[in-house]
C-alpha cells in the first residue's frame, strides 16, 4: 500500500535525512533555503522506516519571470520551487503532479513552470506527459536548468495533455453510479460531505490521475472524451434521496469489455495498476465469466458542494422513477449540476 502524502511545514522535516544529499549537492545554497522557509507548507511522502521518499514545494509568483532566458512573461504562475521523488514504479509521480495541478486551480493561476536539470529525464517525462514544454533555461553557479512551463490557456485536445481541465464541446455526459464501499478509495477527494470542501490536505494514498473503474452494467455507448459524472449510491444510513450524492468529474480515456482482454494475465496488467480492487476482487471479476465493462478515466475535479439525489429530481429535473445507475445528461442537466456543485468554472472548457 502506498504512502499517503501529508501537508507539513518546512521546519517539520529532517533536513539531515539523507533524501536532501542530492539537493544539497546540486545546491549550494539549499540548506540555507530551506531554513529561511520555516512555517511555509510543504508536502512530504514517508517510507515505512519514517525516511522521505517524496518532497514537494510550491509558491504562487506573479508578473515577468525574468531570471530566465528567455523571460516568461507576466501572468500568474505557480511555480514548482522543489520537487524530488523516489517512486520505484510507484504512482508517486502522478499523486504529486495531481497535487500540483489541485494546487494551481484552486490558486486561479494562469499556469505553472518548474526549472529541472537534463539530467533528471523521468521528471522531465513525467511532466512532458501532462502538457509540459521547455520555454527557456536559467543559468545560475549551480549550472544551468531546463524551464518547462505548462500554460493553461493552451489546450491540445490531448485528454492527458490537457488534464485536469475537461472539454465539453460535443461530448456526451453520463451519470454513473458507484458503490460506497469503492467510493473513497477510488475517489479519494470526493467523501461524502454536503458540505464545501477543500482539497488542500489529501485523504488517501490512492489520490492519483488516472482511475480504472470496473462494473457489469451496460455502458459500452460510452466513448473516449465522454464526461462521467460519478455518482456515490446511498450508504445505507438513510434515505437515498439525502444520502446518494454526485462527488465527482471524469473524463472517459479508454473503454474495455471482456473481449478486449488477451487472457486474464492481460486484464490483471490493464487494471491493477489503477483499481481499488485487491487482487483476489480482480481475479473474481475475471473469473466470473459476467460481462464486464472497464474505463479508463482521469479523475478531473470534485465537487465543491455534494448535489444530492433529492436535488437532482427537484432541482435538476431527473426521474424520481428510474434507477440511478448509468444514463446519459442533457446538457441543460450537466449545467445545472455544475452550478449546483461549485466546481470550479475554468475547469470545464467549451
Amino acid at each position: 500500500m502506498a504512502a499517503p502524502m501529508i501537508l507539513t511545514t518546512f521546519d517539520k522535516v529532517n533536513l539531515a535525512d539523507p533524501f536532501f544529499d542530492s539537493l544539497k549537492s546540486a545546491y549550494a545554497e539549499f540548506p540555507d533555503w530551506f531554513a529561511s522557509k520555516a512555517g511555509e507548507p510543504v508536502y512530504i511522502t514517508l517510507k515505512d522506516d519514517g525516511h522521505l521518499r517524496g518532497f514537494l514545494y510550491l509558491k504562487v509568483e506573479r508578473g515577468v519571470i525574468d531570471d530566465v532566458d528567455p523571460p516568461l512573461p507576466a501572468a500568474d504562475r505557480m511555480k514548482v520551487g522543489t520537487l524530488k521523488i523516489v517512486a520505484h514504479g510507484t504512482k508517486l509521480g502522478e499523486r504529486y503532479v495531481k497535487k500540483i495541478f489541485d494546487a494551481a486551480i484552486r490558486e486561479g493561476v494562469d499556469g505553472v513552470y518548474v526549472t529541472v536539470f537534463e539530467e533528471h529525464a523521468g521528471l522531465i517525462r513525467l511532466f512532458k506527459r501532462y502538457g509540459f514544454r521547455q520555454h527557456a533555461t536559467k543559468t545560475t553557479p549551480n549550472g544551468t536548468e531546463l524551464v518547462f512551463t505548462r500554460d493553461f490557456s493552451e489546450l491540445t485536445g490531448d485528454l492527458r495533455r490537457d488534464y485536469p481541465f475537461v472539454n465539453q464541446k460535443e461530448k456526451r455526459k453520463y451519470l454513473l453510479a458507484i458503490y460506497p464501499e469503492w467510493h473513497t478509495k477510488l475517489l479519494p477527494d470526493s467523501i461524502l460531505n454536503n458540505e464545501a470542501s477543500d482539497i488542500v490536505e489529501d485523504l488517501s494514498h490512492t489520490n492519483t490521475i488516472h482511475k480504472v473503474y470496473i462494473c457489469s452494467m451496460n455502458v459500452g455507448r460510452i466513448m473516449k472524451g465522454d464526461i462521467l459524472v460519478m455518482y456515490r449510491c446511498s450508504d445505507g444510513k438513510g434515505p437515498a434521496y439525502y444520502r446518494s450524492v454526485v462527488t465527482s468529474l471524469c473524463v472517459v480515456e479508454e473503454i474495455r469489455s471482456r473481449k478486449d482482454f488477451r487472457d486474464k494475465g492481460d486484464f490483471l496488467n490493464y487494471a491493477r495498476p489503477h483499481s481499488v480492487f485487491s487482487d483476489e476482487e480482480l481475479d473474481s471479476w475475471w473469473d466470473s465469466g459476467k460481462r464486464m465493462h472497464v474505463i479508463r478515466m482521469t479523475y478531473n475535479a470534485a465537487f465543491g458542494k455534494r448535489t444530492t439525489r433529492g436535488q437532482l429530481i427537484d432541482t435538476v429535473g431527473l426521474s424520481a422513477t428510474r434507477r440511478y445507475d448509468f444514463f446519459e445528461l442533457s446538457q441543460t442537466q450537466f449545467d445545472h449540476i455544475l452550478r449546483l456543485g461549485q466546481i470550479n468554472e475554468s475547469l470545464v472548457v467549451n
